[in-house]
Formats: structure tokens, sequence, C-alpha cells
């Protein structure tokens, strides 16, 4: 934080998060029980205001438009839904630093790790305040007997470890395979066709003269010349479209199956014997 923060300063102030989103207002203010600075604010959302979640105040700073934290919107809405009765229990506590991913705090010689709220009161600081204003103590001690079941669940805490492993993420991406082209290119074939032609003959046809009425005729040679005429092929080409051809694609959908090797961790505890013991 760029300077001290004052509890009474940051009530009802407006929550903006990294990408300059209004969050909604300050209700709440946590101290921390060991510096008793600010730690923990509680942003009121909805429609109305009525809820509230845990906003850390690790690398936050105040402006004009208010109190600027380094969490996003989205984090702050999927935070654990956590009662802001002005007292973090130690398991609320680790629950909010494993959401935003903060390290826990070391607890103090006595093994306290609490946090005090601040609340709306109208009057200062004091821990004597009235009915109103109690809220409002940070440096109270909390409830009867957490002192000392916060320091156990605390040291219970540091025995934790969390596995992770490797899942395979499939999805497709589109490439190219290949081209494919449309070309025509000429064949010379033989064809043959029939076809009917028709020529003339020459035909001989007699006739008789019953009736020669008297006529000279004498005898001797004669010629008569007769053309004679015959139909014969001819050949010609012309170029007519007979047939057209496009290009298309279709989408065909087959199922492929894909390998991938993950890593992933195993637990496994040692004692002073050397004997393990796997989970």
């Amino acid at each position: 934080m760029a300077k001290t923060m004052q509890p009474q300063e940051l009530i009802d102030s407006a929550v903006v998060d990294p990408t300059g989103t209004k969050l909604g207002k300050v209700g709440n203010v946590y101290l921390a029980d060991a510096t008793h600075q600010p730690e923990w604010i509680t942003v009121k959302t909805g429609l109305f205001g009525t809820k509230e979640s845990f906003v850390p105040l690790s690398g936050a700073h105040t402006d004009k438009d208010g109190v600027h934290v380094r969490v996003d919107k989205e984090a702050v809405s999927e935070a654990p839904r956590i009662e802001a009765d002005g007292h973090l229990s130690v398991e609320e506590s680790a629950q909010l630093y494993k959401h935003y991913g903060l390290p826990m705090p070391r607890t103090s010689p006595d093994g306290r790790m609490d946090d005090r709220a601040q609340g709306r009161g109208r009057g200062g600081m004091d821990a004597g305040a009235g009915p109103g204003q109690a809220a409002m103590g940070g440096t109270g001690r909390g409830k009867p007997g957490m002192d000392a079941r916060a320091g156990d669940k605390d040291r219970d805490a540091e025995h934790t470890m969390t596995r992770s492993e490797e899942r395979l993420k499939v999805g497709t991406e589109q490439v190219e395979t290949g081209h494919v082209r449309l070309r025509k290119y000429v064949v010379t074939e033989e064809q043959q066709v029939t076809v009917p032609v028709s020529h003339e003959e020459v035909r001989i046809e007699r006739e008789p003269i019953t009736n020669s009425s008297g006529e000279r005729v004498e005898i001797g040679e004669a010629e008569q010349d007769v053309v004679l005429h015959a139909e014969k092929p001819v050949v010609s080409k012309e170029t007519v479209p007979v047939e057209r051809a496009r290009l298309k694609t279709e989408t065909v959908t087959e199922d492929q199956t894909v390998s991938g090797k993950v890593r992933k961790e195993q637990f496994e505890v040692t004692d002073d014997e050397r004997k393990h013991r796997k989970s």
C-alpha cells in the first residue's frame, strides 16, 4: 500500500479492481492482530448491497475514486461466502488466503492469528465504544478460548500439502491438407456414322408402236447422251457444349484418438525408520 490506511477512512469507499471496474462499497474493515493494520475489507454487492464479500488489502492503495485492490471482479464474486460477523476464524482466514492465492501470515508468539473487524459506527477507534459502535473495536481479543485453538489449527494448516496433476486439453484447428485442380484436355477418337445416299441408274423402257401412221423410217445408227447423278457423303465438324463440371467441398466428420503423456504428483510419507507409505 502506498500509505497507511485508516479504517475510518475506508468505510463506504468505492472498491475498484485492476481493470477499473467498481466492485461495490466497503462495509467492514478487518485488522491484522499482529500489526493492527487493515488486512481485509468486505465489499457490499448485490442489488441492494445485501451481500458482502471479503477482499484482501495486500498491494491495495487508495485514490480519489476509492480503494484500488489487486484482485478482479471474478475472483471477488467467487470468493468463499463468510458471514461478516466482526471476527474471522482460522478456518475462514485459510479459505480466503487459499482462494486469492495469498501466503498465510505467520502466527504471533502466543499462537494467535485473529483479524478484528471495523464496522460502521460514527465514533472513533476506541475499543470501549458504545453498543452501536462495538464493531469498530479493532484491538479486542475476540471470542473466549479462540486464541488457544487458533494456534493448534494454524499448526495443522502448516502440515497440509496440495497435490496437482496434468490433464490433456484436446481441441481442433483447421490446417491445409492439399490442393485439387480441375483440368480438361483433348482426346482424338474415330467415329463412324452411317448416312443414306442415292444415285441415278439407267434403265431402258420399251414401248411398242401399234400405229405407224405411214411414217417413213430409215434404218441407221443413233446415239443419245444421258447425265447420271449420285449423292456422296460430305463431312464437316462443329463444336458444341456437352457437359459442365465444377469442384465442390463437403465436410466429413470422423473420430480420431489422440494420446499424450501427463504428469501427476503422488503423496509419500517417510518415517524415521525409512518406511514408505504411498497414497
